[in-house]
């Protein structure tokens, strides 16, 4: 699972694409300008951006040039139908990673953005380790003391949030944002009860919690 943005003017392509990387289980938010586009950029992070060139208010290029000059660093996927070689030198030289012509098979959509997942970016790794827990971020295994753990969705992609930032302590509004989408309704009494799922899943005996609560904080997840 993965966080995406993805930034297309085409509604009828943008929900296709929508329902395809959902159903694989990535969580993804959809923006429809530019102008939309930087604003999401600048409030919310994210695991891959999927960026068309041709929106309504302003080139995708501006797009990509204004986040890079800021420091972002997450990878970005061109989805577009200018197919010309210029248009894929302009687009790769001014920050993006990846370039796919419309029209495209979802499947190759995914394939490169599995890609882009396994490339050492600020979300970088593919076996993510926490004492006795290990997290396979391409199999979507976790193991304690050598024990698979059946998680689901969600509650996979909260532990490899907190499993990458290691030490750190996440807030329920955190992983709010960064795990459910600025978009979701949910609450700090989702997060709460996620994490009381998780933890009872990850409860071994003799083997120390993996997850540790800082009260009135949020979460902790150490090496």
């Amino acid at each position: 699972m993965a966080k995406i943005l993805l930034v297309e003017d085409d509604g009828t392509l943008a929900t296709r694409v929508l329902e395809w990387l959902e159903s694989e289980r990535h969580v993804v938010e959809h923006a429809q300008s530019g102008t939309l586009a930087c604003e999401r950029l600048e409030d919310f992070q994210y695991e891959i951006i999927i960026l068309d060139l041709g929106l309504p208010d302003m080139s995708g290029i501006d797009v990509l040039k204004k986040f890079r000059a800021r420091g972002g660093i997450t990878p970005v996927l061109i989805l577009t139908g200018q197919d010309g070689v210029e248009d894929k030198e302009r687009g790769l030289d001014s920050g993006a990673d990846d370039y796919l012509t419309k029209p495209f098979d979802a499947r190759e959509l995914s394939a490169r953005l599995r890609a882009l997942q396994r490339r050492p970016q600020n979300f970088s790794g593919v076996t993510l380790t926490a004492g006795l827990l290990v997290l396979d971020t391409v199999s979507r295994k976790v193991k304690l003391n050598d024990v698979e753990i059946a998680l689901k969705p969600r509650e996979f992609a909260m532990l490899e949030y907190m499993m990458r930032r290691p030490g750190k302590v996440v807030s329920p509004d955190e992983l709010l944002r960064n795990v459910w989408g600025s978009d979701s309704d949910s609450t700090s009494e989702t997060i709460y009860t996620h994490i009381k799922n998780l933890r009872k899943k990850l409860t071994m005996e003799g083997v120390d919690p993996p997850i540790k609560t800082v009260h009135g904080v949020g979460y902790r997840v150490d090496l």
